[in-house]
C-alpha cells in the first residue's frame, strides 16, 4: 500500500460495548482483502501491565509469547488474526508515562520541560507507529479503552486527534456505541449515542462510522436518526446486534459493506482485492448447525462480582472450549461451578457426574482450594474426563500425592507453608523476588519450549515431541517428590528440556480416559481454526463420554 493507514476504534455510553470484536472483525476484514493488518490495545490504567489487575474486576490477564501481561483483548486479536503479537502493540498510562519518565532521566529531551501535553500524547504515537513498522502494516487499528468522556482516556484521544493532522487523509475513527432497547418504549433509542458522537467532538474529533451495538438489528429510520444528529453518512452507521458467536461478527459487518466503507474513507479502495472470507462463512453455518451438545463444567472462583457472574475472568479458556467442540462437531454448553460450594457440602461433588468433561483453570491463592481437590478426586474416581490449566494441573499433582501416593497432608506453600509435603513448591529464582516484594511481570512469563514423551495422551495430542508453550506461574511440581509420584501411577508425560520443570502431568489412557494438567496455558495459543491439541483431545474424551 503507498500510505500506511491508521484506524482508531472508541466506545461510547457504556462499557463492555464490544470495542475489542469490533477490533478484531474490522482486522479480518480488512485482512480478507488482501491487507497487512497489525491491532493494538490502550489500556486507560496506571498499571504498567494487566499482570496486577484483579481478574473480576478487569478480566483475565493475557500473556503473549515474549512473556508480556496484557488485556484480554489481545486474545481476541490474536486468535481472529491468527497471529502472533508482540507487546509494541499494547500500552497502558502507566507504562506509557514510565516511558516518558525515563527518557526524562535520561536527558533525552535534552533538557526541555517535559509536559503531559505534549510529551504523553507524543510518546503514543511514537509507540504507535513502532508497532506499524515492526509488522509492516499496510493498515493499523488501535483500540481505545475506556468511554468516551473518561477522564482516562483523554490524552490517548488527543494522540489520536494528533494523528490525523500528521497523516492528513489516512486516519479513520470508529465509534462503537450502544443502543438501548428499553422493553417498555418498544424502540432502540438513539439519545444515548448522540451524546456519545458529540462528547467525541469535544475532543476534536469526528466519528467515520458508527458501528451500532444493540439487541436487535438497526432499521432504516435509526440509521438516517443517528446520520443527521452524528453529523455521518447513513451508509457509515453500521447495525451490531447481539449475535450467538462472535465469529459472526466478520460476516456481518462485511453484509453491511464495512470494508467498502473503511476503504472509501481512506482513498484505499483501488488498493485491496476482492473480499473472502470463505473461512469465516463456513465456521459460522458450521456453528449455527450444531446439534449435538458436549457439556463442559469449569470449576473456579473468579465468577462474582457482586450479585452476577464474570465470565471474562477466564475467557481464553471459553474459547478454547468452544474452538475444540466445533472442531469435534459438538455445540458446547458450558456451565460455572463454583469450587467454595465443594467445601461447604462436599456431597454437593456429585453434581460434576452430569458433566460431560471439567475443566479447573488457573488462579492463584487459598480461595475455594480444596473445594477443587475434592473434584478433581471425584473426576479421577468417576472416570470423567479432566483437564488441569496451571494451578489446575498443580491441584491435580497434590490430590494425587495426598490419595495415592501417601502423602495426606501434602500441600503447596503458596497455601499451607507448614506441609511436610509441598508437592508444589516456589520456583528457585522466584523466591528472592517474593522476598523483596518483586510481584509485577517477574513470574516464569510466555513461551518456553517443552518436550512430551511418546506414547502418552499428550503426544498423541500434539503429534511431536517437540512444543512451545505460554506460562503464567511462579510454583512448580518440587522435584523432590517426582520419583514418589511416579511410582503411585502418575506420569508427567511433557518436562523442560532440561528436564527440570514438569510440563504436563497424566494418568495413562489405560486408566482413565482423560486425567490431564498442564502448568502452562494452552488456552492463549488457540483459534477457531486451529484449537489447540489438549483442548481437542479433552473435548474428545468428553464428547465419547457422552456418547457412551
Amino acid at each position: 500500500m503507498k500510505k500506511k493507514k491508521f484506524i482508531f476504534v472508541v466506545g461510547g455510553v457504556m462499557s463492555g460495548v464490544g470495542k475489542g470484536i469490533t477490533t478484531a472483525s474490522i482486522a479480518t476484514i480488512l485482512k480478507a482483502r488482501g491487507l497487512s493488518v497489525t491491532t493494538l490495545k490502550i489500556d486507560p490504567y496506571i498499571n504498567v501491565d494487566a499482570g496486577t489487575m484483579n481478574p473480576t474486576e478487569h478480566g483475565e490477564v493475557f500473556v503473549l509469547n515474549d512473556g508480556y501481561e496484557t488485556d484480554q483483548d489481545m486474545g481476541n486479536y490474536e486468535r481472529f488474526l491468527e497471529k502472533v503479537l508482540p507487546n509494541d502493540n499494547y500500552m497502558t498510562t502507566g507504562r506509557v508515562y514510565q516511558s516518558v519518565i525515563e527518557r526524562e532521566r535520561n536527558l533525552e529531551y535534552k533538557g526541555k520541560c517535559v509536559e503531559v501535553v505534549p510529551h504523553i500524547p507524543l510518546e503514543v504515537i511514537h509507540r504507535i507507529e513502532k508497532a506499524q513498522e515492526k509488522a509492516k502494516a499496510d493498515v493499523t487499528i488501535t483500540e481505545i479503552g475506556g468511554t468516551i468522556g473518561e477522564y482516562q482516556n483523554i490524552l490517548f484521544l488527543e494522540a489520536a486527534r494528533m494523528m490525523r493532522n500528521k497523516y492528513p487523509g489516512d486516519v479513520l475513527f470508529v465509534l462503537v456505541s450502544y443502543l438501548p432497547n428499553p422493553s417498555k418504549v418498544g424502540e432502540p433509542k438513539t439519545k444515548p449515542t448522540q451524546y456519545a458522537a458529540r462528547t467525541l467532538n469535544g475532543a476534536g474529533i469526528q466519528a467515520d462510522v458508527i458501528v451500532a451495538r444493540s439487541e436487535i438489528p438497526l432499521d432504516k429510520k435509526r440509521k438516517e436518526k443517528i446520520a443527521v444528529f452524528c453529523n455521518i453518512n447513513e451508509n457509515h452507521v453500521i447495525s451490531a446486534p447481539d449475535v450467538d458467536t462472535i465469529y459472526d461478527v466478520p460476516v456481518n459487518f462485511e453484509k453491511d459493506g464495512l470494508s467498502d466503507t473503511i476503504l472509501s474513507i481512506l482513498n484505499a479502495k483501488d488498493e485491496a482485492k476482492e473480499s473472502d472470507l470463505t473461512a469465516w462463512k463456513t465456521l459460522s453455518r458450521k456453528i449455527r448447525t450444531l446439534e449435538k451438545e458436549v457439556k463442559i463444567g469449569i470449576v473456579g472462583k473468579y465468577f462474582e462480582t457482586g450479585s452476577f457472574i464474570l465470565s471474562d475472568a477466564y475467557i481464553s479458556v471459553i474459547e478454547a472450549v468452544k474452538h475444540a467442540a466445533y472442531a469435534n462437531g459438538r455445540k458446547p454448553k458450558i456451565e460455572w461451578l463454583n469450587s467454595i460450594e465443594y467445601e461447604k457440602d462436599p456431597k454437593k461433588v456429585a453434581e460434576l457426574s452430569d458433566y460431560d468433561g471439567i475443566v479447573i483453570p488457573g488462579g492463584f491463592g487459598s480461595r475455594g482450594i480444596e473445594g477443587k481437590i475434592i473434584a478433581i478426586k471425584y473426576c479421577r474416581e468417576k472416570k470423567i474426563p479432566y483437564f488441569g490449566l496451571c494451578y489446575g494441573m498443580q491441584l491435580m499433582v497434590i490430590e494425587y500425592a495426598r490419595n495415592k501416593a501417601g502423602m495426606k497432608d501434602a500441600h503447596t506453600p503458596e497455601v499451607n507453608d507448614k506441609t511436610p509435603f509441598p508437592v508444589i513448591d516456589i520456583m528457585i529464582e522466584q523466591k528472592e523476588r517474593l522476598k523483596n516484594k518483586d510481584y509485577g511481570g517477574t513470574m516464569r512469563l510466555g513461551a518456553y519450549p517443552a518436550t512430551v514423551k511418546k506414547g502418552t495422551i499428550a503426544h498423541k495430542a500434539y503429534k511431536k515431541e517437540r512444543i512451545s508453550e505460554r506460562h503464567r506461574h511462579r510454583y512448580e511440581v518440587n522435584p523432590e517428590f517426582i520419583e514418589r509420584i511416579e511410582q503411585a501411577g502418575l506420569i508427567f508425560s511433557a518436562t523442560s528440556p532440561d528436564k527440570h520443570l514438569m510440563e504436563i502431568a497424566e494418568l495413562p489412557q489405560s486408566q482413565h480416559p482423560f486425567f490431564v494438567g498442564a502448568q502452562f496455558h494452552p488456552e492463549f495459543q488457540t483459534s477457531p481454526f486451529a484449537p489447540h491439541p489438549l483442548f481437542h483431545a479433552f473435548v474428545k474424551a468428553a464428547k465419547e463420554r457422552e456418547e457412551e
